[in-house]
């Protein structure tokens, strides 16, 4: 797959739903984002509180505007505070925190990322890594 297609993106955010639900989680906001940045597919479900699909893009957008997971964010959130704090101002909505996920193709190369809100951040970024899986991508969380 050399781009993330409309097709795979909503797959994947409906891959992503399903592993929610069927872990019991809370409900999830799933944003999918295409190498470029731009927005391809997103869902929330019924009962999300009002912020989360700006959470889970901001994961999503965070990892696309510097090529890492938001693991390797949060890391470097707690390891150089400032860095992170001023690229607020450059990436724009970025939050540092698991849940959002580089997505690769077979090759390896970056296709797009997903960003996940609405569990604990450990259960968001498994619900990313399901739903990239389910659509045959590699999610790079940046361990």
């Amino acid at each position: 797959m050399t781009e993330l297609t409309l097709a795979a993106a909503q797959a994947l955010v409906s891959a992503a739903l399903a592993h929610g639900r069927e872990k019991t989680m809370q409900p999830l906001a799933v944003a999918v984002l295409d190498a470029r940045g731009a927005l391809r597919a997103f869902g929330a479900e019924d009962g999300t509180s009002l912020k989360r699909g700006d959470i889970a893009r901001g994961k999503a957008s965070g990892a696309i505007a510097l090529g890492v997971g938001s693991r390797a964010l949060h890391r470097m959130a707690q390891e150089r505070p400032h860095f992170i704090e001023s690229m607020h101002g450059v990436v724009g909505a970025l939050v540092p925190v698991p849940g959002g996920v580089l997505l690769r193709d077979a090759s390896g190369a970056v296709v797009g990322a997903v960003g996940i809100s609405g569990d604990n951040a450990d259960n968001d970024e498994a619900a990313a890594l399901a739903g990239a899986a389910a659509v045959g991508l590699t999610a790079d969380p940046g361990k």
